[in-house]
């Protein structure tokens, strides 16, 4: 895992996979992307040609800037993804609950520190959920 909050991921996919190049090579298959905002462009330049980008939010902005010159050079795929719906989220609980998909949990916090959760999320001090208790 790359924190992206204590390093510039997208160089951390370079020293790992190598940079990637329009004639193929480097960069990794695919990238999620949750939060949109400044992790945008990092996302996009960790792609291999060919590569594709998964986003499923927009929780640290929604209008990134983009050079799009980049997207149709390395013939990049963008795919958007809901997942919302009760049913994906019962098969999501599902996964879960059978172990074939393991959160990542940051930390649990008794519900009279609520708000402290809310501020850690917004303030994206956390990789992965916080899990509030009552």
């Amino acid at each position: 895992m790359i924190n992206y909050t204590t390093h510039e991921f997208h160089h951390e996919v370079f020293r790992l996979f190598g940079k990637p190049h329009r004639r193929g090579g480097g960069g990794v298959d695919m990238v999620i992307n949750y939060t949109g905002g400044d992790t945008w462009v990092p996302s996009l330049r960790s792609l291999r040609k060919g590569g594709r980008m998964l986003t499923c939010g927009a929780t640290a902005g929604f209008d990134p800037p983009t050079d799009i010159r980049y997207i149709w050079t390395f013939e990049l795929q963008l795919l958007g993804s809901n997942g919302w719906t009760v049913e994906d989220l019962e098969s999501l609980l599902n996964m879960v609950q059978t172990g074939k998909l393991k959160p990542v949990i940051d930390r649990v916090l008794p519900l009279t520190e609520a708000v402290e959760a809310l501020r850690l999320l917004e303030d994206r001090e956390v990789i992965g959920k916080v899990i509030v208790e009552p």
